[in-house]
């Protein structure tokens, strides 16, 4: 069995497109960051004032001295998911140039107002998600610019996409990635011993609409409609940085470059995983206090007790109950709560993955 996961994964993932047969002797530039062959470059991705102020976006490019794939690791489209933002500037010192096939372009903070401001979930300049608005408008206000530089520097010259993400300042996250589905059964496939390769345990299945507009306004939805490879993972719970998680994604990104032939590594994709739905999201009918009584990672039952939501004076509690059986992918961490505020997401668990299954028009 093991054997012919690992003919799987070299057939499904073997060197990318037609721009890793390209020679390698000039440099690769994002931004301000010029990597030439056997160089790591530092620099940023820079989006001018418009409407509303400039802001600049760190990026750090590894050229490697042999032909091969570009790979895009991006982090903290939500800037206090900081899990992954760690994690992707531990990335870059753990890779040498000069034993890497093709190019490795790291961008691990875009969200910077967010991460500055201790903003959860938007880009407090503008107050969008800067996780829902790809391909960007050049004309449009500072995520929307930032994206557009984003999708036209990065996404774009990338042949794999690796979107990492975590448990925000309110979120009792668990760790998991997704498995992202477009319906396209090479792209599919590849995208699935991808998610194993990255070796967490626990994957979410995601089918991507591409004939819908918002299936293909984030990261990983824009990057699949261009055809792009894609995984997606998250680690972290509440803000908080644990060594175990950060080693985790880590260690995923890793594996990920490895699978890709970029650099030599050994590593044991995830063997019986977890497969998850998306699940169903219990939120806040009316603003108050709430109190946790699961974890993150704890499986329930339907009606089961996830937590009690009061109002301001302590009073009325209500009790939060799961919708289903499933696993509890995050939970609120925080007391704070308004109305429509996302409580807790619990996920179905499937014995194997569903067939492909696009949202009904």
């Amino acid at each position: 069995m093991k054997a012919t996961l690992a003919a799987v994964i070299l057939i499904a993932l073997t060197p990318l497109s037609a721009a890793q047969a390209q020679p390698t002797a000039e440099p690769f530039a994002v931004g301000t960051a010029a990597a030439r062959p056997g160089e790591i470059a530092y620099g940023a991705i820079d989006v001018p004032a418009a409407a509303d102020a400039a802001t600049s976006i760190p990026v750090i490019v590894v050229k490697g001295v042999r032909p091969g794939p570009v790979v895009a690791f991006v982090a903290g489209s939500h800037g206090t998911e900081y899990t992954s933002i760690i994690a992707l500037t531990q990335l870059a010192p753990r890779l040498d140039p000069r034993q890497l096939a093709g190019t490795v372009v790291i961008a691990p903070l875009l969200n910077v107002a967010s991460f500055e401001q201790m903003t959860v979930h938007l880009n407090p300049v503008d107050r969008k998600g800067m996780n829902a608005q790809y391909p960007g408008d050049p004309a449009g206000t500072q995520t929307q610019r930032a994206l557009a530089l984003v999708a036209a520097q990065i996404v774009k010259r990338a042949d794999l996409v690796v979107d990492l993400h975590g448990g925000d300042l309110d979120e009792d996250l668990v760790p998991y990635s997704y498995w992202m589905r477009s319906g396209k059964a090479t792209q599919d496939a590849a995208s699935r011993e991808l998610a194993l390769a990255f070796g967490l345990d626990r994957i979410i299945i995601e089918d991507v609409d591409l004939a819908s507009p918002t299936g293909t306004r984030t990261l990983s939805g824009y990057s699949i409609s261009l055809g792009k490879k894609v995984v997606v993972a998250e680690a972290g719970a509440s803000g908080k940085v644990r060594p175990e998680d950060v080693a985790a994604l880590v260690d995923g990104c890793l594996n990920v470059l490895a699978t890709s032939h970029m650099i030599d590594r050994a590593f044991t994709p995830a063997a019986h995983p977890v497969w998850l739905g998306s699940g169903a999201r219990v939120q806040a009918e009316s603003p108050g206090i709430f109190a946790q009584a699961v974890r993150g990672g704890t499986y329930v039952s339907r009606g089961m007790l996830l937590g009690t939501l009061t109002d301001y004076t302590g009073r009325d509690a209500r009790k939060i109950t799961s919708p289903s059986a499933g696993l509890v992918t995050f939970i609120r961490g925080v007391p704070s709560a308004w109305k429509g505020a996302t409580l807790a997401n619990v996920a179905p668990v499937f014995v194997e993955p569903p067939p492909y299954q696009s949202a009904p028009h």
